[in-house]
């Protein structure tokens, strides 16, 4: 059955549908030898050439891999980086014929929990707002909050780009200049975490995603390593995002370093 083609290559582990439209109107991706239009509906047996590399379709729908990744502060969550810095992609197990879409992104500084699979179609679904997957965060602020401003961030502040509060907030711990807090959110903006607590005047200085959605960072997963999500596991990521799983997933492969020099740096 045809489908649009940025669905399709979503779900082949291409990219978001956001990224694969984006692709669409500035004329990188071709379908059969001829530019990609947004109207256009595929059956997955086409060729699909993006900025002249060949994407394999077929190959990525025989299986999906999901992964839960602890961030380190020192790599952002893109491919690639104009000031060189390591991303998260490096980090990560090689693929061939398909390739990792991250579930949420987490700034520079930011530690924790990230989930990647290669179904790009789990990845939309899982960060729509529609799915009001709730995550959690561990984060620690420069002074002691009051117990108004506490109050006042949970019914909710303007920021820049509007209204935001945090869905639940508890105290963990800290002495001295320093708390910890717990706190949840619903959404995903951009610094949404940090934004929230400058509003009432307070710096965070540490940030880490400790849950997103039915997923919690293991304990015993260091900074920088991964592990393969159980089956169990997988379908319950798929569940609550309300999409249907395709295929039975497989075992994950071996770790493969890649200590290559990035081009350019």
């Amino acid at each position: 059955m045809a489908e649009r083609v940025q669905k399709l290559l979503a779900a082949a582990g291409h990219g978001s549908r956001r990224e694969i439209e984006r692709w669409i109107r500035e004329r990188r991706l071709t379908i059969n030898g001829r530019p990609a239009e947004l109207g256009d509906r595929v059956s997955g047996e086409e060729k699909f050439v993006l900025d002249n590399q060949p994407l394999r379709v077929r190959a990525a729908f025989s299986v999906h891999r999901h992964i839960i990744y602890n961030k380190p502060d020192n790599e952002i969550t893109t491919r690639s980086d104009p000031d060189c810095r390591r991303t998260v992609f490096e980090s990560l197990p090689h693929l061939v014929g398909a390739r990792w879409v991250a579930v949420g992104r987490l700034d520079f500084s930011t530690t924790g929990l990230q989930i990647f699979t290669t179904d790009g179609a789990l990845a939309n679904a899982l960060m729509h707002p529609s799915a009001e997957l709730v995550r959690r965060y561990a984060v620690r602020v420069h002074g002691v909050p009051r117990r108004s401003e506490l109050e006042s961030l949970k019914s909710g502040v303007m920021l820049d780009d509007g209204m935001a509060a945090f869905g639940a907030i508890e105290i963990a711990g800290g002495d001295g200049a320093n708390r910890w807090f717990h706190v949840t959110l619903k959404e995903g903006r951009n610094r949404e975490v940090r934004r929230l607590w400058e509003s009432v005047g307070y710096q965070v200085s540490r940030l880490m995603r400790i849950s997103y959605g039915p997923l919690e960072l293991p304990r015993k997963l260091r900074r920088g390593k991964y592990q393969a999500l159980t089956p169990a596991q997988v379908r319950l990521l798929y569940r609550v995002a309300g999409v249907r799983e395709p295929y039975a997933q497989q075992p994950a492969a071996k770790r493969k370093h890649n200590n290559k020099k990035r081009k350019g740096c």
